[in-house]
């Protein structure tokens, strides 16, 4: 499949021409106070559920987000890791929220409240579909100052085989379900989901100014056969200075909460320090592959067996950099009408 010179002035072209959704987009709610107590949590809420009919959310209007700030220079392209100065022993957490369209994935409590109870930052790369379906939870840790929030795509695409129209909504349409849970900040960063990206989503992801940030450091802990020991082991064996860890608090994390006290006290006693992505980049030069993957180039490429109804094949060749930024509207142009386009 060969695409235009100019592909983001199509996405915008398409998304005008979306059909309706099958309902309202919630209105805009007040992000609580900062220093709010959370509600406990109960282990129900780890449970992943699929088919539930909370899980038919609207896609929230994309089209009339502001106009995305630029990337900073030199952060094109998958940031794995960041080069530290000489005796920084530093390490940023990473905890993946995230859902398809047809489920309301988990919330895992016991990891947010031992990171609170410690005082540990972290970032948390939060799905639109989750954060719509989680609304409460999505405020306390958008509202909490230890935490990052950052953007894990709509409904966790594979953004290598989607068509333009879906990756236009799953890089934009988390930014809008945050405004609508009153987190008003343009996101700094994405996460591919399945660590699998090509030239053209890369490209798409920049040009929203977002940098994509992966990792060095997998806990392996979707699997539930990974066990908390081997997530303490194998992570501790793997971080070092600058590294960026991999995890995730949506209920897919199987053994994370039972890990993650023995994991902090590991590093504590290694030297490392806790800080988020934001800060851990402020700190040195960020490490950068012009390819997403795992552990080594072409292990994601495994996720590339189904496209899915008008996916595509990834593509080869980079694209232009377009000369507007990604979702903003064509100058001169008539303003778009309202936009809430249905579930993938």
């Amino acid at each position: 499949m060969s695409f235009p010179a100019a592909p983001f002035a199509l996405l915008l072209a398409l998304l005008l021409a979306a059909p309706p959704a099958r309902a309202e987009t919630p209105a805009p709610a007040a992000a609580p106070a900062a220093d709010a107590a959370p509600r406990p949590w109960t282990p129900r809420e780890k449970t992943i559920r699929k088919g539930a009919p909370e899980a038919r959310v609207a896609v929230p209007d994309f089209t009339a987000l502001p106009a995305a700030p630029p990337l900073p220079p030199g952060l094109a392209g998958s940031v794995r890791r960041v080069e530290l100065p000489p005796g920084e022993k530093l390490v940023a957490l990473t905890f993946d929220l995230c859902e398809t369209s047809n489920e309301v994935a988990g919330y895992d409590g016991e990891i947010v409240d031992t990171l609170r109870r410690r005082g540990v930052p972290a970032t948390f790369f939060v799905g639109g579909h989750w954060a719509l379906t989680h609304p409460d939870r999505f405020r306390e840790l958008a509202a909490d100052p230890r935490f990052e929030i950052a953007n894990h795509t709509w409904t966790h695409a594979n953004l290598r085989t989607v068509d333009d129209e879906r990756l236009a909504r799953e890089i934009l349409a988390p930014e809008a379900a945050f405004r609508a849970e009153g987190w008003t900040k343009p996101s700094r960063f994405l996460r591919f989901p399945f660590g699998a990206c090509d030239p053209r989503s890369m490209s798409a992801v920049n040009a929203a100014g977002m940098a994509a940030i992966q990792w060095d450091v997998s806990t392996g802990d979707p699997s539930p056969f990974t066990s908390a020991a081997a997530i303490v082991g194998e992570t501790l064996a793997g971080v070092r200075p600058g590294s960026i860890v991999l995890a995730h608090a949506n209920g897919r994390g199987f053994h994370t909460g039972e890990a993650l006290p023995r994991l902090l006290d590991g590093l504590e006693k290694k030297g490392y320090r806790f800080v988020t992505v934001g800060d851990l980049l402020a700190k040195g030069r960020p490490v950068i592959s012009p390819t997403c993957f795992d552990a080594k180039p072409g292990d994601t490429d495994k996720y590339d067996h189904w496209t899915g109804p008008g996916g595509h094949r990834p593509s080869k060749t980079a694209l232009p950099t377009p000369a507007k930024p990604f979702g903003a509207p064509t100058p001169g142009a008539p303003a778009p009408s309202p936009l809430r386009g249905a579930n993938p």
